[in-house]
């Protein structure tokens, strides 16, 4: 492919070099190859179920332990999707005004008053209460509150006798209670938008100090953007670069892969990370700060015995030890090693050991929408676990469907992580992603249909090459609002 000077100095402006911008053109042409599923996690082989006695170890643990933490929210994802039925109910009464509505439409109107939003739509002078479209006009436009543009982050979900809480002060309510350290200093890292950082800053000031007084806790509060050499090329269908009507390459985020180097610049020893719209009503919380503080407890174990391990085979390679070393790996991460010479065991089991550590609770699988995890081996011949997106498997093979179908566990993405090496520095991440794990979809521009492509999902391919653990958790942990009506649901919703 042959870029002008002035692509060239446009990408130069992005910070991505001409290479990485050709090797994404050719992902396009050959799309993403499928994985090589062995088998579904299940407990067993790959998901911990951990006993009373387990998990009260692990809190004792985490709640000994004096080292930094953070909490990392991702948290520039809009609202759009979560309210598109609204978006096609505004479009049918706008044509006819007295249509009948039904599905999630028709439940958005019957249950209008128990939103934790309904008192600010109220008291809207632009809201015409007796009018549906009214409502929703006021509900979704820039005029009136803004649904339609402004992230999750900064919306009302819930609502607390007279006041609401957006999934932002809700994930600071939730920091306050687990990820305080021992200076009662709780750090929080959101990523988001530059055109709403505002926002998130101006309800920050407003709510930091309600909840220091009230939780007895100091928020540490930081925000991040995506980085601009992340963004990657979009095409024609003809997997040409698109060109905008300026004659300029178009650039796009590249997914929440590319959070990966947000993830890689924070220095805390241990970092929790969920996403925005997993949150609750602050009743809710005791069992989610319970499990949390379980993976983080299991998370320090484990990396106790790595270091430990690494630093005895730094000065002495016993067998013994490198077979002990390589039973853990196999019972703790599904680890099995390929049929090799004894005299190639010490420094695979080494490398394998150094190496960033994930522990992740996953739910029983009810319906929700997402990835999994799964048993996968690599061209290599080991085998790890990982969380994949159904599109990341064969299921129009019998084989690809009967491994989905086998498939007995959820990702809701709940992680604590850990990637400092045993001498305390941090591990390079991208040298720990799978380049060969994106995405590639559809989307349109200026009118005309174009691909795109995502990186390797933050969870998926960006840390395939992490050493990952999977636990049980209750499903009461996980409450995801992916569409308005998802706020109806107990976990978001009370009658006052």
């Amino acid at each position: 492919m042959t870029f002008s000077p002035a692509d060239i100095c446009q990408m130069v402006s992005h910070g991505i070099e001409t290479q990485e911008v050709e090797r994404q053109l050719r992902f396009f042409e050959t799309g993403f190859p499928y994985l090589h599923v062995e088998a579904p996690a299940l407990v067993g082989r790959g998901v911990h179920r951990l006993d009373e006695r387990e998990q009260a170890a692990a809190v004792a643990c985490y709640e000994g332990w004096g080292g930094s933490r953070t909490k990392f929210v991702p948290a520039s994802g809009a609202a759009t999707r979560m309210c598109k039925d609204l978006y096609e109910a505004e479009s049918l009464l706008a044509q006819e005004p007295q249509a009948p509505l039904s599905g999630q439409a028709a439940k958005f109107f019957d249950s209008l008053t128990d939103f934790a939003f309904y008192p600010q739509l109220s008291s809207d002078a632009r809201c015409l209460l007796s009018d549906r479209r009214s409502i929703l006009q006021t509900l979704l436009g820039e005029e009136g509150l803004s649904w339609g543009t402004l992230p999750k982050g900064l919306l009302a979900f819930h609502r607390y006798q007279d006041k609401s809480r957006t999934p932002f002060e809700e994930h600071l309510v939730e920091a306050a209670l687990y990820a305080k350290d021992a200076n009662g200093v709780a750090k929080v890292h959101l990523t988001i938008s530059p055109e709403h950082r505002v926002g998130f800053e101006t309800l920050a000031q407003h709510s930091l100090p309600i909840f220091e007084k009230r939780y007895g806790v100091r928020y540490a509060l930081s925000f991040s953007e995506q980085k601009s050499y992340t963004d990657t090329i979009a095409v024609d269908l003809q997997n040409r670069p698109f060109r905008q009507q300026d004659g300029t390459l178009l650039f796009r985020p590249g997914g929440h892969g590319a959070l990966l180097a947000n993830l890689n610049d924070l220095e805390e020893d241990i970092v929790f990370i969920k996403n925005i719209d997993n949150v609750a009503l602050e009743d809710w919380l005791p069992e989610t700060v319970k499990w949390k503080k379980i993976l983080a407890g299991k998370l320090l174990q484990l990396r106790a015995y790595i270091f430990n391990t690494l630093i005895e085979l730094e000065t002495h390679d016993s067998m013994l030890k490198v077979k002990e070393a390589a039973k853990f790996l196999e019972t703790q991460f599904s680890i099995t090693l390929p049929k090799a010479k004894e005299s190639c065991y010490p420094a695979l089991v080494r490398s394998l050991l150094d190496r960033p550590l994930r522990v992740c609770g996953v739910v029983k699988n009810s319906g929700e929408p997402g990835g999994g995890p799964f048993v996968v081996m690599d061209s290599d011949g080991i085998t790890s676990l990982q969380i994949l997106e159904t599109a990341q498997l064969n299921t129009q093979t019998a084989q690809g469907a009967a491994l989905l179908a086998a498939s007995t566990h959820f990702n809701p993405v709940d992680l604590v992580c850990s990637y400092k090496d045993y001498k305390g520095s941090s591990y390079p991440l991208r040298l720990y992603s799978d380049p060969a794990t994106g995405f590639i979809s559809e989307k349109s521009k200026d009118g005309k249909p174009i691909k795109v492509l995502e990186l390797p999902g933050l969870w998926n391919g960006a840390m395939s090459r992490w050493n990952t653990l999977f636990i049980e958790v209750p499903s009461a942990t996980f409450n995801p609002v992916k569409t308005v009506i998802d706020l109806l649901r107990p976990a978001h919703c009370k009658n006052f």
